[in-house]
């Protein structure tokens, strides 16, 4: 039972429920703001989505699903990207310490030997 409990006080294990909780939750906005999104295009189209009854290209009927899909997809990677990505930049770029660029001493060392051995090269 100590394995088990352990494994489940992981922080690792609560980040990741935590995360799914949220990330379900933010699935459901994305869904209700695509689906409102759609029924904008469909009042100013006519139709609920692209699901027309009529159109077929060449033969094809599904091809009004495939454009309320496509047209979907395309709504929520804009709302994940500048609802989620964009601002999650900005906020670490604003907050986030940039990590200086050390080097150890022997690396700096090597560095200048390289340096020096290509200066001495030339003088040949």
């Amino acid at each position: 039972m100590k394995g088990f409990k352990d494994f489940l006080m992981r922080g690792n294990l609560v980040e990741i429920a935590t995360g799914l909780i949220i990330a379900t939750a933010f699935a459901a906005v994305v869904t209700a703001f695509t689906n409102f999104l759609l029924e904008a295009i469909g009042k100013v189209t006519g139709g609920k989505n692209f699901d027309f009854d009529k159109l077929e290209i060449f033969g094809f009927k599904t091809v009004g699903p495939f454009l309320t899909a496509l047209v979907a997809f395309v709504i929520m990677a804009a709302v994940v990207y500048f609802g989620v990505i964009k601002p999650y930049q900005a906020m670490r770029e604003r907050f986030v310490a940039k990590e200086e660029e050390t080097t150890a001493e022997d690396i700096e060392l090597l560095r200048e030997i390289r340096d020096e051995l290509r200066a001495g090269r030339g003088k040949i």
